[in-house]
């Protein structure tokens, strides 16, 4: 059985140089080179997708107002913390891989989506943290079901159910899509 694996993180001002990430693109797709973590022999898992959202903000503001605000809402992969036994893996497999990354897109593009009705208030800080957790609990989910309704891809029709439904998604969102 798959088994996925969410790495969610929240940078302020730096962000580690030392993790390998791969920022999701509309023309990149997934393939089994780009899992270069450990598999985990202890497990029936046969690929684990570690994916996530980054963000940062920047506030301008003064003691009484704030003036402006920037945001940057990313989806990436990690390589490092990915892995499969490439001996029990197909393109069945790294479909549904692949589509746990496109889940993060999706939730990346409903994050800024959301980040847009947000006007500069005086909490706003405490705004964007609420947002960002709330986004985070929601992907979790969304993944999770995922997982259960496909039986970790082996219920190929609920699979592809997913998929179109996940691409369904992500062209209503379009316009909050990652920038290359």
């Amino acid at each position: 059985m798959l088994r996925f694996l969410f790495v969610f993180s929240l940078f302020f001002v730096f962000k580690s140089d030392t993790i390998q990430e791969l920022s999701w693109t509309e023309n990149y797709k997934l393939t089994w080179e780009d899992f270069k973590g450990k598999p985990n022999q202890e497990t029936d898992a046969v690929a684990i997708t570690a994916s996530g959202l980054t963000f940062s903000y920047s506030i301008n503001k003064t003691p009484q107002k704030v003036h402006s605000f920037k945001t940057l809402v990313k989806a990436h992969f990690y390589p490092e913390h990915s892995w499969c036994k490439k001996e029990m893996v197909d393109d069945h497999i790294l479909k549904h891989e692949q589509l746990h990354f496109d889940i993060t897109e999706l939730h990346a593009r409903k994050f800024r989506k959301r980040i847009t009705t947000l006007k500069p208030t005086l909490d706003l800080n405490e705004k964007l943290n609420d947002l960002h957790q709330e986004i985070n609990k929601e992907l979790a989910a969304f993944q999770d079901t995922y997982d259960k309704q496909t039986d970790n891809s082996i219920n190929k029709e609920a699979q592809l159910n997913w998929q179109k439904e996940v691409a369904k998604q992500l062209k209503a969102l379009e316009k909050f899509k990652s920038k290359s």
